[in-house]
């Protein structure tokens, strides 16, 4: 797959749009992809980012969106409540956890994760 360049970097994408070198990434991508996306990233988008790329680099792959929501779903939620899907969905609506590891640079998106 030809490179693409992005953040004045030249980086692999898998066929699903998935960045292929979770080492490659960085917050200036994030932020260049997300506005591809037409989001700007706020902090509650970067909670869920962060939770996503160091559970990645543990266990090698997402985590579930219920284990994910558990974690950090007060920190994302704008009522203060538990986090709930649809909180994931506002901040990404292009996808919830499908966009957010995308973001993340997460380097594939497995159907038991999120």
């Amino acid at each position: 797959m030809p490179a693409i360049q992005i953040a004045g970097r030249d980086l692999l994408f898998n066929p699903g749009g998935f960045l292929t070198d979770f080492d490659a990434w960085d917050q200036d991508i994030a932020t260049a992809l997300a506005a591809d996306e037409g989001l700007t990233l706020t902090k509650a988008h970067w909670t869920v980012i962060t939770f996503l790329r160091e559970y990645f680099q543990i266990h090698g792959f997402a985590p579930p969106a219920r284990l994910l929501l558990r974690e950090i779903g007060s920190q994302i939620n704008r009522y203060g409540s538990p986090g709930l899907q649809r909180d994931l969905k506002a901040l990404f609506p292009n996808g919830g956890c499908k966009q957010a590891c995308r973001l993340a640079g997460l380097p594939s998106f497995f159907s038991h994760s999120c």
